[in-house]
């Protein structure tokens, strides 16, 4: 679930052929870490290291939206700038790696995670990333759109980010999908009506975040992927984290950038979480 590819340089362009082996890689479900990839910070930012810079009390990030500058968690300019140039160096990346999005990827927020994952006060079990779960969102359809995110560990002392990794999309479609019912005539569309959220859930949506929250409170499929990969400071790496199960066990200081990609305009569309829930329940969700 993890490939590895050296790459050095936020600016720098793979040939054909690696793009080829990272393009595949990555809409099968892998991880792709590049070990040699720091983002770097500017001297005055690493007084940004600390859990202390949100002023939210019970907040676990700092939010950013590059498209209207708005920024949640923090009111310090500073850490908008940083959050910025984090932001502009994620799509420069996702842009060289991957040319065929350049012209349809959508930049959502950026988030910076200064907060021990182990150690924050327990979560209720739907919102507990230390479990394994595919993300879907609660409030925000995405209308079948993956979800593409670029993190970068920026822990100043050597201190992992350390994830669980379930085997596959598949293997947790087949398992929990039959468990979810269809979703109540009406539902959806009062959920969009008193504003639960933003905009029309599609079925996709639906059987996304059902999926999202049975995954995280089955303990047994917990229990069966207790490995533990250390993703390691100055490290970047980029997954579609609506088919990669995933849980965040441990680490701080991390940054995360999340873009949005139309399955169609995948290299491997077939692929997308979209196309494989259509084709297991053998109906259109969107």
């Amino acid at each position: 679930m993890i490939t590895e590819f050296g790459l050095s340089q936020w600016t720098e362009t793979p040939d054909s052929s690696a793009q080829s082996s990272m393009i595949d890689a990555l809409e099968n479900g892998h991880v792709l870490l590049f070990k040699s990839l720091p983002f770097q910070l500017e001297p005055h930012e690493k007084k940004f290291l600390t859990p202390e810079i949100i002023n939210t009390p019970k907040r676990k990030n700092i939010s950013y939206n590059l498209n209207n500058k708005d920024m949640k968690g923090c009111e310090n300019p500073a850490v908008a700038q940083m959050m910025d140039r984090f932001s502009n160096s994620a799509s420069q990346l996702i842009n060289n790696l991957f040319p065929h999005y350049k012209n349809h990827i959508k930049t959502g927020r950026t988030s910076y995670r200064p907060v021990e994952i182990a150690t924050r006060a327990p979560l209720s079990g739907s919102k507990d990333d230390r479990l394994l779960h595919v993300d879907a969102f609660p409030a925000t359809p995405v209308a079948g759109k993956r979800i593409l995110r670029v993190f970068s560990n920026i822990h100043p002392n050597h201190g992992t980010r350390d994830w669980r990794l379930g085997k596959s999309f598949a293997e947790a479609m087949e398992k929990f999908i039959p468990q979810i019912s269809k979703p109540l005539p009406g539902i959806r569309t009062l959920k969009k009506l008193f504003k639960i959220t933003r905009g029309y859930q599609t079925l996709y949506d639906y059987y996304m975040l059902n999926l999202h929250n049975t995954m995280k409170a089955d303990e047994n499929y917990q229990r069966k992927y207790p490995d533990i990969y250390a993703l390691p400071s100055q490290s970047t790496w980029i997954v579609f984290t609506d088919a990669a199960p995933h849980a965040a066990m441990g680490g701080q200081f991390l940054l995360e950038q999340t873009f949005y990609l139309p399955p169609e305009n995948m290299a491997f569309p077939e692929r997308s979480p979209l196309k494989r829930l259509e084709k297991f329940l053998n109906t259109p969700l969107v």
